[in-house]
């Protein structure tokens, strides 16, 4: 596969046009590109129609009442005026539901708009605004509590069964609007059609996929790797097994994967590490695991490889822009001697490494990688200029090119190495976020007069967020009362891990913000909630305390302090559940963890944990007895 372009050089863009326009590299129909993804189901139906399609705790749905299901959605969504084209979104807990509601949607020849019950009101309907939303529909509680603008549709709390069997979906129409962080301060909507999905999960090289197999949904639907998760098992007549646990421990997936028989799972980077890290029994299980969403680390994929050998480990590269993955490489052991490769081009996408005037660089030289071939998405809603810019029309190619910003080099042997980035874009935990969207979030504070932020540990597993912050004429504004406020205003992977209050900003000799500088402000200028000296805590409380210090490489002195306070997130917060279990024996749940978020409140959590798994040694002891 050719992987480079001739010269000439890539010309400015010249002009607009609509980001939702129908995309210039459109191929004629052929089996898989030809494809939408409602048809897909509709042949596993037909072939294969009692073969299990989705497992939801003990609900099941096989192909046959699953496309009966959509059909019959599709019929309401019609009766409330849905028609082709329409953009309506999704507010759904993960659920079988989900699943019938992403194909009823598409029968019905509408455009699905995922929305994340966690996110915070105000993007929620900055998204809907963005995405022209002409309906939402979803759980009727999660409905009720967020009150969102414009009509709503809750949906039926068991499958539909009846409806005429018409298909309005159309390969070259969008299937989703994915929204990503965004420079401006606004998220951005990537339209992605059905034939780039159908391309990408249909018969794919890059992954070992059959009829046979049980793929696991635990992705927030909001998260393109969900695509994968959904849309991989159901193209190939596998089952999709949904994660019942909506923020599941270690432990959860451990459980689901064997209590289910799940053989393939995405996890993003981020979490990969922490499951390596422990040899977690969750591989055991699993034939295929597919990583994604920053560069794998080579001690962690040599530890899984060593301890289950017989694993398929693929590395997956790709923005959203790109429908989930652009590249991919199958992991050996001897790829651990150093970085990870991102491998090839799959499923109809290409690779073109260019130079700043956009010619071809030599093998072994370092460009910027741009993704062509059918997998691109339309662009993003509303934001033509934004659209020309980032998705352009090559002449030498024949057809558009998205430019990632990522820099790589090219093997010989036509194997890619990413290299970072040639912005200020990061990746922290598998999400990609635009630094300039959280400045613009902490600049609208009234105190705030200027801002900046960066990433601490940048490509470890251990890289978190950091703010800093000029304070406007007026009292000085707390760290920890920023971060407070950002919770209700951006998604919690945006919120920094700490924010600390500077004279100014330190800049370079050509006058910008110096992030390195700011980075080695990052601990000794952090914000704590809990000044002063520490009373003494209790036996358990310093259990917990040890287990939290450990996580946040830091030492928790106070029984008062706060987990997402003092540098914990969601995905170390995995990690303490864990050691709690593992140390003390008990199990918290990732709700009861974040809804017990100080040392205290979590060493009680244990004690009544431990004294429920102990009962049986009072066996006279009243129910309702205040005796331990």
């Amino acid at each position: 596969m050719t992987l480079t372009i001739p010269k000439p050089a890539i010309p400015k863009p010249a002009g607009s046009q609509r980001a939702d326009a129908e995309p210039t590299d459109a191929q004629p129909a052929d089996p898989v590109t030809g494809t939408a993804l409602p048809a897909l189901v509709a042949r596993h139906a037909a072939l294969t129609p009692d073969a299990l399609a989705v497992v939801d705790g003990d609900t099941t749905l096989t192909y046959g009442s699953l496309l009966r299901a959509g059909h019959a959605l599709a019929a309401r969504l019609r009766e409330h005026d849905v028609t082709r084209g329409d953009r309506v979104a999704l507010l759904t807990a993960r659920s079988s539901r989900t699943v019938v509601a992403q194909l009823g949607l598409w029968l019905a020849g509408a455009v699905c708009v995922p929305l994340d019950p966690a996110q915070p009101r105000p993007r929620t309907e900055a998204m809907i605004a963005d995405a022209e939303v002409t309906l939402t529909v979803g759980d009727a509680k999660l409905l009720d509590a967020a009150a969102l603008p414009g009509p709503v549709l809750a949906l039926p709390e068991e499958p539909l069964t009846s409806g005429p069997p018409d298909d309005e979906s159309d390969p070259d129409s969008p299937a989703f609007i994915m929204f990503t962080s965004g420079s401006t301060g606004r998220p951005k909507g990537v339209l992605v059609p059905h034939r780039a999905i159908a391309e990408l999960v249909t018969a794919p090289d890059y992954v070992t996929l059959t009829g046979r197999d049980r793929v696991l949904f635990h992705s927030p639907m909001t998260f393109d790797a969900s695509t994968f998760e959904v849309w991989a098992a159901l193209a190939n007549g596998a089952a999709v097994v949904v994660c019942t646990e909506q923020r599941p421990t270690l432990e959860d997936l451990a459980r689901h994967v064997e209590r289910h028989g799940v053989t393939v799972a995405f996890f993003t980077t981020a979490l990969f590490h922490q499951l390596a890290a422990r040899r977690s029994r969750v591989f055991a299980q699993l034939r295929s695991v597919v990583v994604g969403g920053e560069a794998m680390a080579a001690a962690q994929a040599r530890e899984v490889l060593t301890a289950f050998p017989w694993l398929e480990l693929v590395n997956g590269y790709g923005p959203t822009e790109t429908t989930t993955f652009a590249t991919a490489h199958r992991v050996t052991e001897q790829d651990c001697a150093g970085p990870i490769p991102i491998g090839r081009p799959i499923c109809g996408a290409t690779a073109h490494v260019l130079d700043a005037d956009g010619h071809p660089v030599a093998d072994g030289d370092r460009g910027e990688l741009w993704i062509g071939g059918s997998r691109l998405a339309h662009g993003y809603t509303g934001l033509p200029e934004l659209t020309a810019e980032r998705f352009v029309e090559h002449p030498a190619a024949g057809r558009r090119l998205y430019r990632t910003g990522d820099i790589v080099s090219l093997r010989p042997d036509g194997i890619l190495h990413f290299h970072g980035r040639n912005d200020d874009q990061v990746k922290v935990r598998g999400f990609r976020i635009e630094p300039a969207e959280v400045e613009h979030a902490l600049r609208e504070q009234p105190d705030v007069d200027d801002a900046a932020v960066t990433v601490d540990g940048a490509g470890t597993p251990e890289a978190r967020l950091v703010a800093f912050v000029v304070a406007a004429p007026g009292p000085v504004p707390g760290g920890t009362a920023l971060r407070e406020r950002l919770t209700a205003v951006l998604p919690a992977h945006l919120v920094p891990a700490a924010v600390t209050v500077l004279d100014r900003l330190p800049l370079t000799p050509a006058g910008k913000v110096d992030r390195r500088a700011l980075t080695a402000h990052a601990h000794a200028g952090e914000s704590r909630p809990v000044d002063g000296p520490a009373p003494r805590m209790t036996p358990l409380e310093q259990a917990v305390a040890d287990v939290w210090s450990r996580a946040l490489g830091t030492e928790v002195t106070h029984a008062d302090a706060e987990f997402l306070l003092i540098g914990g997130h969601s995905l170390l917060a995995l990690v303490v559940t864990e050691d709690l279990r593992e140390e003390l024996g008990v199990e918290i749940s990732l709700a009861d963890f974040f809804a017990a978020p100080t040392v205290a409140a979590q060493a009680a959590l244990v004690e009544s944990a431990l004294l429920a798994a102990h009962a049986d040694l009072h066996p006279d002891t009243p129910e309702h007895s205040d005796v331990h």
